[in-house]
């Protein structure tokens, strides 16, 4: 980000910080895509994400007289988010923790082929596309909560490791040394057991009819082959900085980034044109 958009948005924040509705909503915007992404990833469902991002937007919102602007804004609210996703316990997830070991037995002994076809008229190519993404993407959630976001920060953002260690707390060795480690733990599960990103046997297409029946996959509700894809660059408004510092960053390019549903893109809209906006101003005093 350059030091003139760096100006222009510390003006907007200004600006909303003295009650400027217009600004609020323009910062607002700018960062919800990356809110919705963070949640996606660190929670595992549309819905759960969803419900995720309204709340950390709400505390951004809440929170923004207490921006001291010591660092970027997008590092500011990435912290807000890491640690409100990191204690989250309303999502599906948290209620039935996955492990390696329970989705390798699974994808060993599913019976995937022993199930009709569930399909409901819709091309195999858009669901077996939607099962990966999916798939990918619940596979995360076998990671403990601080290794997923790790994972996420260092290999879908791309966050460079001083950034990365400011979100997280950490020293910037310290998150190298644990994304290297938790890189090649989910590197060695996929060329275990996936097909589609490594030397296993599991197949995106042999298990439409498996993932229908255990409720994994919708036929009629396809969420993400049917959301916009954006680059992270458009989401975080910088180039991506990541030093090299291994050599598996190539292997997950299913890490995608998606544009906020319009359901949290109304429900923002509708909460800065609510009387609640007049309450913003008294709150956020304290650090988050």
């Amino acid at each position: 980000m350059d030091k003139s958009t760096n100006k222009d948005l510390t003006d907007l924040i200004d600006k909303a910080i003295a009650g400027d509705e217009k600004s609020l909503e323009t910062i607002i915007l700018s960062v919800q895509d990356l809110v919705f992404n963070l949640s996606l990833r660190m929670l595992g469902t549309f819905p759960d994400a969803e419900d995720a991002s309204q709340e950390i937007l709400l505390k951004v919102i809440t929170h923004l007289s207490s921006f001291k602007k010591e660092s970027a804004f997008s590092t500011w609210v990435f912290r807000i988010a890491a640690n409100h996703l990191k204690d989250y316990k309303k999502n599906m997830f948290s209620q039935h923790p996955l492990s390696f070991e329970y989705y390798g037995y699974d994808i060993e002994n599913g019976g995937a082929e022993d199930i009709p076809d569930l399909t409901q008229n819709v091309e195999k190519a858009i669901l077996a596309e939607e099962l990966k993404l999916s798939c990918t993407n619940v596979m995360l959630q076998c990671l403990d909560t601080e290794s997923r976001c790790i994972f996420i920060l260092g290999t879908m953002f791309k966050v460079d490791s001083r950034i990365a260690g400011e979100i997280l707390g950490i020293t910037p060795e310290a998150y190298r040394q644990r994304l290297v480690r938790v890189r090649r733990k989910m590197a060695d599960f996929l060329e275990a057991y996936c097909g589609e990103f490594g030397g296993g046997k599991c197949r995106c297409k042999d298990r439409l009819n498996y993932a229908i029946q255990s409720h994994r996959l919708h036929p009629a509700h396809l969420e993400y082959t049917s959301s916009k894809e954006v680059s992270t660059e458009e989401i975080t408004g910088v180039k991506n900085a990541m030093e090299e510092i291994d050599d598996l960053a190539g292997r997950f390019h299913f890490c995608k980034t998606y544009e906020s549903p319009e359901r949290t893109r109304r429900f923002i809209r509708d909460f800065l044109s609510s009387t609640q906006i007049s309450i913003v101003n008294n709150l956020g005093t304290e650090g988050v």
